[in-house]
């Protein structure tokens, strides 16, 4: 896949920037070589190969620091209930917020 200059256009107008012809050129060169390597790492079979969960799992054995999934402690229901008080409309421990978005 690669963008026209028409399409780039386009993509610059919808984000309200503004390029110089000569910047508008470099920049889609430039965009067009980042299209050419997804299209060149995307050709590369990768279905024998096992995620990472961690960029460094692949050099060294990593430990992932998780929390072990304990109910809350009293102290911590009591400090969020003294933090429900401060809102304007809660529901079930949860702060209610208007709707922004139809």
């Amino acid at each position: 896949m690669s963008l026209s200059a028409d399409d780039f256009q386009r993509i610059a107008a919808l984000a309200k920037l503004r390029f110089e012809p000569a910047e508008s050129q470099a920049l889609l060169a430039t965009m067009n070589r980042f299209f050419a390597l997804v299209e060149q790492m995307d050709a590369v079979d990768t279905s024998s190969t096992e995620p990472l969960f961690h960029p460094v799992s692949a050099v060294q054995d990593i430990a992932l620091r998780l929390r072990d999934d304990e109910p809350l402690a009293d102290d911590a229901l009591a400090r969020r209930a003294a933090n429900m008080q401060n809102a304007p409309a809660a529901e079930e421990g949860f702060f209610l917020v208007p709707k922004v978005i139809e």
